[in-house]
């Protein structure tokens, strides 16, 4: 799955992040809005990761998404 697609399915695509990064929160996850570097940059703020292991991280799931 693409960013443009998780970005049109925000709303059922919220769940999905929150269980994968449950220390994000409900108005973290709706604060980025379907903004990846936004939400790239919560990972990265929640789990004290670089710009590069958030962006990966965030690939990899992306990668699993159907």
């Amino acid at each position: 799955m693409n960013w443009d697609q998780i970005q049109g399915r925000w709303k059922e695509m919220t769940g999905r992040i929150r269980e994968r990064w449950g220390e994000l929160t409900e108005d973290d996850v709706q604060q980025a809005a379907g903004d990846r570097e936004q939400l790239e940059g919560l990972i990265q703020q929640r789990y004290g990761k670089s710009k590069e292991q958030a962006r990966e991280e965030l690939d990899k799931w992306m990668a699993e998404q159907r």
